[in-house]
């Protein structure tokens, strides 16, 4: 994932910041509690996409 595209990028439900993680190839949002799917380097930032993180992966 590109850096420069990273810090363009927002939440679409809060529009905060998105954390890359490159073992999962996912982007989540801590305050949405989402993470969005990167398939082929495209992020999909699409709520019914999204997978619910768990408070573990939260660190609550």
């Amino acid at each position: 994932m590109d850096t420069r595209l990273l810090e363009l990028l927002v939440c679409p439900i809060t529009k905060g910041p998105l954390e890359y993680n490159r073992d999962k190839q996912e982007l989540s949002s801590r305050s949405a509690r989402l993470a969005y799917p990167v398939r082929d380097g495209i992020p999909i930032l699409l709520e019914a996409e999204a997978r619910v993180m768990t408070d573990e992966e939260l660190g609550l």
